[in-house]
């Protein structure tokens, strides 16, 4: 039996990844972003397995975004109020926000992407 690799699925914006990945975070997964670069670009994404899907068991899915530019710091940092919705990078968690740590990778993953 093959073992499916990752589907990709670019997203639009840079907001949407954090808005997508708090959501996993907020419902108590531990939920981390991914950068690493490719062509001149940098990529950030999210892993997401979604398992049992039609009996596969694990559907893993890989959501990210291209950004010309490397963020600043080790986390995105989300907040939404009735201010509306504020999307940051920084180095550290800031009280009231949710915080997503950004784990840098040395190169692509092989062989999943």
């Amino acid at each position: 039996m093959e073992i499916p690799k990752a589907l990709k699925v670019k997203l639009e914006s840079l907001e949407d990844l954090a808005r997508f990945a708090s959501s996993t975070a907020t419902m108590g997964h531990t939920t981390y972003i991914v950068h690493y670069e490719e062509d001149d670009k940098h990529i950030y994404g999210v892993f997401i397995v979604y398992r049992d899907y039609f009996r596969l068991y694990g559907l893993p899915m890989f959501y990210y975004v291209k950004l010309d530019k490397k963020l600043e710091g080790k986390y995105i940092l989300l907040k939404a109020d009735e201010r509306g919705e504020r999307i940051i990078s920084g180095d550290g968690p800031r009280p009231g926000w949710i915080t997503i740590p950004i784990v840098n990778l040395k190169e692509k993953p092989r062989e999943v992407l």
